[in-house]
């Protein structure tokens, strides 16, 4: 690519990147049939960047990473187990599938769309732990529906 086409066509940045593939990944989770929120704080203080819930009422994690530094400079994600059903890495397309870990899921993912490359393995919550998540992902999506609908209520 010459500088002229690289001028006028620049690389995306991270937050650019980010939102792409959260967009994408959500896209496919609701295709799948799932209820989706981003940005969910846990009890630990962690925040998942996508958490999905199935009609079944098993929930997922879905941590977005923009790049491999990202990725490389993220020691949290294990910490998301305890909140989840399932966990899963989302990411570009051009991001190196073969260092994400055999025991996590994947789903690849742009703007417009996205692929689940490997199913997570289940390992299923806790029956309190999951009615606390339940109600917490509900409470978040209320809120946030009701934050649109009248953006002066207190």
């Amino acid at each position: 690519m010459s500088t002229t086409e690289s001028a006028l066509n620049p690389a995306p940045t991270r937050p650019e990147v980010t939102r792409a593939v959260c967009r994408g990944a959500a896209r496919h989770l609701r295709d799948r049939g799932y209820a989706i929120v981003k940005e969910m704080t846990f009890a630990n203080g962690r925040r998942g960047d996508i958490v999905a819930l199935s009609s079944s009422g098993e929930l997922l994690v879905v941590e977005v990473k923009s790049s491999l530094e990202d990725y490389r400079v993220d020691g949290k994600w294990p910490d998301y187990r305890d909140y989840c059903d399932a966990f899963l890495f989302a990411v570009a397309p051009e991001f190196p599938h073969e260092i994400i870990p055999e025991d996590v899921g994947l789903i690849v993912a742009d703007a417009w769309g996205g692929e689940m490359l490997r199913e997570a393995p289940r390992h299923p919550l806790a029956p309190a732990r999951r009615k606390m998540l339940t109600i917490a992902f509900a409470k978040l999506a209320a809120g946030r529906l009701a934050a649109l609908e009248d953006p002066d209520a207190r």
